[in-house]
């Protein structure tokens, strides 16, 4: 007798906005050093306007503090999956304290962009002159201020159109980007020390107090005090005249959730290469600023460093001028994507906001054609454009109010890392090292530490930076004042309180594709596939994600709607197929799958036989096992049998291995159907 002839599965729903794929340390790495090693472009001269000839050593000491930085931030991302600022604070501290810390890390975004886009200008303009003076093409000169600000504010439409849009500025990018740098940093040290070694080396003024030569710009209101001849005031001006040699660490933050398993341990891994990496680049960029350019040339090169490093080379004027030009191709890439990094960056932390009903959610309305929330990227890209006009090209001046940002999100996130460690004391977590227990009490004795530097950096910065601490201090308060009086309107009227390690509710773009099979879900034959029907018991998906390996067998998670309204092959909308609950078990997928670091795929059917319907998916899908979990209604035997009297309902059915995954401790059920 032939078996009835069960319909299949034609329609079905995917969201096309939320990528579940994972990247490489290496990649990783790359994309943050996109951002990060953007900085040994424009630091060095910074430092040196600001605070003399012993700069080098404080650029040193910034980067040696930044491996310290780059431990509080794996400790909190080895807590919070998405462990940006905003998130931390707010966890540990409250809105308030989260409000005013997102709003100076926006001002430390709206700046990112302008001077990185600026400074690749400047070394564009440097190049232009330098040729034209060479082939004494001399009515080819531009003014270099004026074009930077123009190419920077081309670079920034340019970014603004591919966030927009939604093209993606993808790990692959960032790594090839990285290695074409890799080979001009290579070429820059080289080349140094063989010129060194030939014609020896101008010396590098120890950071005593003696050679010590502030600006009057760099001491701010402390000006006309004894304060600067303090040895450890001086020092702490130094190095907050540095702090922005750093900057890029919260791309760290914002990078985590894509990083694939083992997920902590390649985080360690991508600041283990973005430390060494930044440490030989941007250190070594202001060493040898000052041991090779001439005192009376070095002042002109104070925007454009590396250019200066490689006009000074020994060899022919030629190739020194070939290896400036590359000098600016490779700075206009690492610049460039620095500028796109802000942007993605500044919209992330922004979404986290809407979130959390600081802002209404009209802002995160997807763009009717291309899904992203463009309104929020629009926002951004005002601040930056309006930043680039008003600063007119002046790189200094950007810098010293890019590190009010810096600073101050910095110490607002080790203080809440500080604060975690007693409010959520047996929380898992990799913790920063130099811990002391004192009976039951473990006292963070390094993470106090870096907190304590920190702040001390940030309180300097405001000291020192007039023009940094009034702009700063402006746009803090403006956009913390904006967001209170937001969120007093458009927040619940019960807020939801957050708790460790909670999925955020996703706002996905929707797709309804027709006939399920692993073409039209681009996985592959022999997948594994997880029923899920409540986003509340999720035993099954964590197991399977503990034990398969993605690069044999891809993890489906199906979602099977009974519910909803209208006939399963007629569905149009996604609407008709994803209620509340739907979006809820989506959700949990993405932050089942970002926790672990392994791609899924979620899929949402509609339907009233479920076993069935999850049979018919596994067959369509050529899966070759079946992971659902226990539903209380019924016990493990009786659910068994409903599972094997599907199966045998439908025609041409394969044999397929399933799991049946209990929570908490008890055994697993496995049997095979078809033997």
């Amino acid at each position: 007798m032939e078996k009835p002839q069960s319909p299949r599965i034609n329609r079905f729903v995917v969201p096309v906005t939320v990528l579940l794929t994972f990247i490489s340390f290496w990649r990783a790495a790359a994309i943050v050093l996109a951002d990060l090693g953007s900085s040994a472009y424009y630091v060095g001269g910074i430092t040196e306007k600001a605070i003399g000839k012993s700069a080098p050593w404080f650029v040193l000491g910034i980067m040696l503090l930044s491996y310290a930085v780059r431990a509080v931030y794996i400790e909190s991302c080895s807590m919070f999956v998405r462990g940006g600022v905003y998130r931390v604070v707010r966890y540990a501290m409250g809105s308030t304290a989260a409000k005013f810390s997102v709003s100076a890390l926006l001002f430390d975004y709206v700046l990112t962009g302008p001077i990185s886009a600026v400074s690749a200008g400047l070394y564009l303009a440097g190049l232009i002159n330098e040729t034209a003076q060479h082939f004494r093409l001399l009515r080819v000169q531009v003014p270099t201020q004026l074009f930077a600000s123009g190419f920077g504010v081309l670079v920034t439409l340019y970014f603004w159109h591919t966030n927009r849009v939604g093209i993606p500025f993808s790990s692959g990018k960032a790594l090839r980007i990285m290695q074409i740098t890799t080979v001009m940093v290579v070429i820059l040290i080289g080349w140094s020390l063989y010129t060194i070694h030939r014609q020896g080396a101008q010396p590098i003024p120890l950071p005593t107090l003696d050679n010590f030569k502030f600006s009057d710009e760099a001491l701010g209101w402390l000006r006309g005090t004894m304060a600067p001849r303090i040895a450890v005031v001086a020092i702490l001006i130094g190095l907050g005249h540095s702090l922005l040699a750093m900057s890029g660490e919260e791309s760290l933050a914002q990078v985590y959730r894509e990083i694939a398993a083992p997920k902590l341990r390649n985080l360690k891994r991508a600041a283990l290469v973005i430390f060494i990496f930044s440490m030989l680049f941007t250190s070594l960029v202001s060493f040898f600023a000052v041991m090779l350019i001439p005192d009376s040339e070095r002042g002109t090169y104070f925007d454009n460093l590396i250019s200066g490093i490689s006009m000074f080379l020994v060899g022919p004027f030629g190739l020194k001028l070939a290896f400036h030009a590359f000098v600016v191709l490779v700075g206009a890439l690492i610049l460039s994507g620095a500028v796109n990094t802000a942007i993605i960056g500044s919209n992330g932390v922004l979404n986290r906001v809407v979130e959390d009903g600081v802002l209404p959610d009209w802002f995160r309305e997807p763009h009717p054609k291309y899904g992203t929330t463009y309104r929020l990227i629009n926002l951004v890209i005002a601040f930056q454009l309006a930043t680039i006009v008003i600063s007119r090209g002046n790189v200094y001046m950007l810098g010293e109010a890019y590190a009010f940002g810096v600073a101050w999100s910095f110490a607002m996130k080790a203080l809440a890392v500080l604060v975690l460690r007693f409010k959520e004391p047996e929380a898992e977590r990799w913790r920063v090292p130099l811990n002391i227990r004192l009976r039951k009490t473990e006292i963070p004795v390094g993470l106090g530490l870096i907190t304590l530097v920190l702040f001390s950096l940030a309180g300097i910065n405001l000291l020192t930076k007039t023009t940094a601490t009034i702009s700063g201090a402006v746009f803090t308060v403006i956009f913390f004042t904006a967001f209170s009086l937001s969120e007093k309107r458009y927040a619940p009227k019960e807020p939801r309180k957050p708790k460790l390690g909670e999925a955020e509710t996703e706002r996905f773009r929707l797709q309804v594709r027709e006939n399920l099979s692993p073409a039209s879900l681009q996985v592959r034959s022999g997948s594994v596939l997880v029923g899920i029907h409540d986003p509340n018991h999720l035993s099954a998906l964590r197991k399977t994600l503990q034990e398969t390996d993605p690069m044999k067998h891809d993890i489906v998670a199906l979602s099977v709607n009974a519910h909803a309204q209208g006939p399963a092959n007629e569905i149009t909308d996604p609407a008709q197929v994803m209620d509340e609950c739907e979006t809820s078990v989506f959700s949990q997928v993405v932050h089942e799958a970002e926790r672990v670091g392994k791609p899924v795929w979620p899929v949402a059917i509609v339907g009233r036989n479920c076993y069935e319907l999850i049979l018919r998916a596994a067959h369509q899908l050529h899966s070759s096992r079946l992971v659902i979990g226990v539903i209380s209604e019924m016990s493990v035997s009786e659910q068994q049998q409903e599972i094997t009297a599907a199966w045998q309902r439908l025609p041409s059915a394969q044999a397929l291995s399933v799991k049946i995954i209990p929570d908490g401790e008890s055994a697993i059920n496995y049997f095979k159907l078809g033997e």
